[in-house]
């Protein structure tokens, strides 16, 4: 039985390095609802896409979208949305896209010596958080969406992605 508010998430796997984690969407799917399921904004009845793409599909993202050009582990693309309320029988409302990167993601959670799918599970979250007007443009903004992600990460058993970073409480 599904969360009412829980939206609904499409992963699609583009590059062939995420065969070697099969529960990549499972754990994706997990981390989007517990991020839905711990937030105040109404996500119910509208979609997210997540491409798990490797370094080079990301890298091209990132060239394109925000003028950066090397790969990273995360970009989210909040969709436009209509004007209006949103009413039963309308369309599903696009929240928006997340890609993911496994390189880059695989290369930090060794890096960082985390397990995997914690990480992937933070990236999910991140991501998810960016599409519902979540940023860290600031230090404010930066902490009150750090703390939204320890708090969920947190309901997923998920260990404090932030604990070892110097400089955090």
């Amino acid at each position: 039985m599904s969360h009412p508010n829980l939206p609904m998430t499409e992963v699609l796997v583009v590059a062939d390095c995420w065969q070697h984690e099969p529960d990549s969407e499972a754990v994706i799917q997990r981390a989007v609802a517990a991020a839905a399921e711990n937030v105040d904004e109404d996500v119910a009845d509208a979609e997210v896409a997540v491409m798990l793409t490797d370094d080079a599909g990301i890298r091209a993202l990132n060239s394109n979208w925000r003028g950066i050009d090397k790969p990273t582990n995360v970009l989210s693309f909040p969709a436009l949305q209509p004007e209006g309320e949103w009413k039963p029988g309308d369309a599903p409302r696009m929240l928006g896209d997340i890609a993911i990167a496994y390189e880059t993601m695989r290369r930090e959670a060794d890096e960082e010596q985390k397990p995997f799918d914690h990480h992937l599970s933070h990236l999910a979250v991140h991501g998810f958080l960016h599409l519902i007007g979540y940023d860290h443009d600031n230090d404010g903004d930066a902490e009150e969406m750090e703390a939204l992600e320890r708090e969920i990460l947190a309901h997923l058993g998920i260990p404090d992605p932030y604990a070892d970073r110097p400089g955090t409480h």
